[in-house]
């Protein structure tokens, strides 16, 4: 065991690596960045972009700079401090609300603080900027600072706001899953082609084939809009918390960001992802209780005269839940990074509507720190799934 840890945890700093690779170059090479809300603001003529604002902008974002060394920076903060490249300094993000050219942070040889000057809330001397780490990677928890939504301000804290309500959501969909979709796949498998197996085999096709805004959507109009206008209890359509108290008919005055609305506008989105999860989960269930009930041990189980549920539930269903395990443990890195398409429909502040927003922003710091620890938990829950096979199945050994 204590081997192949080892071996594994190499193989993951590679894929990891690779992958840090691939996702930094992916979103450096796609159009937009910060180059695009200069080419925006030309377009619409509200003001005249020069060729000192473009130079100013790339040397501000260190877009001069080769995407090796770029990439270092980001990566592990390597190299850190300033670099100087003909004849122009670039201080990464050095200085937290205080973006500016650096003549204008600290001024004169009077060793004046950048608040006396600029009015920037950190005060630091120019000595020390010159010899202040600007970042010290993504490996070290350091994710740089927001382009856009959150300008200028540690990536950190916008993950820090948005992951409670993603695992809010996420925990609770994936609990509810578990407990609805883990016992009918067993009874389905057990009542193989009988009424309530092909009823629930075309219900779980219809969930598997049709898309989570679809489902969306559809209880939006219904539960939130159809119930709504006739006067019967209906619930909130959207967002984490409501702005204002509000009355629903039957339930009676709810207040705002009250406990009560906050598990009410939770419904229709743990609803929705509950839906297509207990549809996919619940096919694999059967599928592998069906392949596992026609084993020699299973039927040796019953020869020995032991009483059906306990041939299910200790011989049939520890063996079936092998193949589940590797869906479940995927669950890690989607818990934190959301339901993208669930969390856009319902305007859920969380982190998949967080990415998309990134994207839209060209916040590119922020949607490249969402793909590198979704990255780390993939990699994270694989060996989570190999740990797992050997506490379900003794036969199994990691050597």
């Amino acid at each position: 065991m204590t081997s192949y840890l080892i071996r594994r945890v190499f193989q993951m700093t590679f894929v990891l690596f690779f992958s840090a690779i691939a996702s930094y170059a992916l979103l450096n090479f796609a159009p937009g960045g910060p180059l695009q809300f200069l080419t925006e603001i030309q377009q619409s003529g509200r003001m005249r972009i020069t060729a000192d604002d473009v130079a100013r902008i790339r040397a501000y974002f260190e877009l001069d700079l080769i995407l090796p060394v770029r990439f270092t920076r980001w990566l592990i903060g390597l190299p850190n401090g300033p670099l100087a490249l003909g004849g122009q300094e670039y201080f990464g993000d050095l200085v937290v609300g205080c973006r500016k050219p650096i003549e204008e942070q600290v001024t004169g040889a009077d060793g004046r603080t950048a608040t006396e000057v600029t009015g920037c809330e950190e005060e630091v001397t120019l000595a020390s900027l010159k010899g202040r780490r600007t970042s010290r990677g993504v490996l070290f928890g350091d994710f740089g600072l927001s382009w856009q939504m959150l300008r200028d301000r540690p990536v950190s804290t916008l993950i820090k706001t948005r992951f409670p309500r993603t695992l809010q959501l996420m925990s609770a969909a994936y609990a509810l899953s578990l407990l609805v979709g883990l016992p009918l796949g067993i009874y389905s498998a057990v009542r193989q082609y009988s009424r309530f197996d092909y009823v629930f085999t075309s219900l779980s096709f219809i969930g598997q084939s049709m898309p989570t805004f679809f489902f969306g959507i559809l209880m939006i109009l219904f539960f939130g809009v159809f119930l709504h206008g006739v006067g019967w209890p209906y619930l909130p359509v959207g967002n984490a918390v409501g702005v204002k108290d509000y009355v629903i008919p039957l339930v009676g005055k709810i207040d705002a960001g009250s406990l009560t609305d906050n598990l009410l506008r939770m419904i229709m989105p743990v609803a929705v992802l509950a839906m297509v999860n207990v549809a996919g989960w619940s096919r694999y269930v059967r599928a592998s209780m069906l392949e596992v009930m026609r084993q020699d041990y299973v039927r040796t189980a019953r020869a020995k005269g032991l009483i059906e549920q306990v041939v299910i539930m200790r011989h049939a269903l520890r063996n079936a839940l092998i193949p589940f395990l590797t869906i479940v443990v995927f669950a890690i890195p989607a818990m934190f990074g959301g339901a993208i398409i669930t969390e856009t429909v319902f305007n859920w502040p969380g982190m998949g509507r967080l990415f998309i927003d990134a994207l839209g922003r060209y916040d590119y710091p922020v949607a490249m720190a969402l793909l590198f620890i979704t990255a780390v938990l993939t990699v994270f829950a694989t060996l989570l799934r190999d740990v797992l096979y050997t506490v379900v199945d003794p036969r199994i050994r990691l050597t």
